[in-house]
C-alpha cells in the first residue's frame, strides 16, 4: 500500500498524482504485465464521480504510463464500506500513538513504518508541490477523456482508455 502525505489542498490532481506516484515507484515493477489499473473510490472528494479534473487527470495519467484505468466508485455515503482503508488506518493510528508529529519527515516515516496483522506495509513519501483549487475543466476538455462507462451503474463505474493519438 502506498500514500502521499500531501502539504497543499486535496484536489484531483493530488490524487492522481498518488496513484502516478505509486505506479512508479512500486506498481511498475511489481506488476510488469499489467494493461490496467482497478481503483476503488469515494462518490466525493477530490477522486469523487462527478469531479471533471479527476477524469481528465487519469486520462492524462493513461496517456502517460499506456495503463487503462477502471474505476470503481463506493456507492454516494458507503465509503466505510473501504475495508482496506478502515484496516490500514488503524494500524496507522497505533503506530504513531503518542509519539510527537513534530515534522514531516516524522509523520512520513511513522506512516512508512506502518505493517498490519497480515503483512500489509505501507510505502509513503512527501508530496510538496502546489495543487491549485477550482480549476475549471471545460466540456470539451472533459469530452476528449477516453472514458467508456459499465453496465451497471456508469456514473459510478467506468474505464479510461489511452488516446491512440498521445
Amino acid at each position: 500500500m502506498a500514500g502521499s502525505v500531501g502539504v497543499d489542498h486535496d484536489t484531483a490532481a493530488f490524487a492522481v498524482e498518488s496513484i502516478r506516484s505509486w505506479w512508479e515507484h512500486l506498481g511498475r515493477a511489481r506488476y510488469p504485465h499489467a494493461t490496467t489499473l482497478t481503483i476503488t473510490a469515494d462518490c466525493g472528494g477530490s477522486n469523487g464521480n462527478r469531479t471533471r479534473l479527476w477524469k481528465t487527470e487519469l486520462q492524462r495519467l493513461c496517456d502517460e504510463t499506456g495503463l487503462q484505468v477502471a474505476v470503481c466508485h463506493f456507492p454516494p455515503g458507503t465509503s466505510k464500506w473501504n475495508q482496506i482503508e478502515h484496516r490500514l488506518f488503524s494500524f496507522i493510528n497505533k503506530n504513531w500513538r503518542g509519539k510527537p508529529l513534530l515534522s514531516r519527515e516524522v509523520i512520513v516515516d511513522l506512516i512508512g513504518a506502518t505493517t498490519t496483522r497480515t503483512g500489509l506495509e505501507v510505502y509513503a513519501h512527501l508530496d510538496e508541490p502546489e495543487y491549485p483549487k477550482a480549476i475549471a475543466v471545460s466540456d470539451a476538455q472533459l469530452a476528449a477523456v477516453n472514458l467508456g462507462g459499465d453496465r451497471f451503474h456508469p456514473e459510478w463505474s467506468y474505464t479510461i482508455k489511452p488516446r491512440v493519438d498521445c
